[in-house]
């Protein structure tokens, strides 16, 4: 008798630390990114990809592509030079269906109109580098109807969620801002580390060039 109370006292413990451990489970972290790295973007790095913009005339590069669990976090370097305003410019309005940007501007200026509502939108091709490596798919337009109107300097921060046009109408000298690509449905591929070294090091095919 007193061998089998030892027995269920052994048992009652065991199952008490059992419990006791899936409660401190239950209880701990559960983050929608399991063992997930940080990523490190020297600054270097992101000067690079300006140099390389001036140098062979890019605009938007994107430097990383990262999956954090429930979405994908893109990183592009854009550099856009002189822009005088010009009302007959047809289809420059972009729009990008499921992937949200954020500008934080760093050099230069700019006016930029950015709104819902587009005029004569079309979408744009599926293979378009653009479409298929930063921002997926969207439409180009003609005009945004009742704009909201930003003039951007060195600092500033714009969100531009999926689905709202924009615009830029006119740039003075120069504007270069890093933008943060916010892909919840992961539409565009991740790049790597190693994937933008590779692409530093590219030299960009000659416009007209096949």
């Amino acid at each position: 008798m007193q061998k089998s109370r030892r027995i269920s006292a052994k048992v009652a413990l065991g199952t008490s630390v059992a419990v006791l451990a899936l409660m401190a489970q239950a209880g701990g972290p559960n983050p929608t990114c399991h063992h997930c790295s940080a990523t490190y973007i020297p600054v270097s790095e992101l000067n690079a990809y300006t140099d390389k913009a001036v140098k062979y005339r890019l605009v938007d590069q994107q430097v990383r592509s990262v999956d954090v669990g429930k979405v994908q976090v893109g990183i592009g370097m854009v550099t856009r030079g002189k822009l005088l305003a010009d009302p007959n410019r047809k289809g420059a309005v972009a729009e990008h269906e499921q992937v949200s940007e954020v500008y934080h501007v760093i050099d230069g200026e700019a006016t930029l109109l950015t709104g819902p509502d587009l005029v004569n939108p079309v979408k744009r091709p599926a293979d378009e580098q653009t479409v298929r490596l930063q921002n997926g798919p969207g439409y180009n337009s003609d005009e945004i109807r009742q704009p909201m109107t930003t003039r951007l300097k060195p600092g500033d921060v714009l969100i531009i969620p999926a689905g709202t046009g924009h615009l830029f109408t006119e740039i003075p000298d120069h504007i270069t801002y890093m933008m943060v690509r916010i892909d919840p449905d992961k539409v565009v591929p991740t790049k790597s580390q190693a994937q933008s070294e590779a692409d530093l090091k590219a030299i960009p095919p000659r416009k007209g060039a096949k």
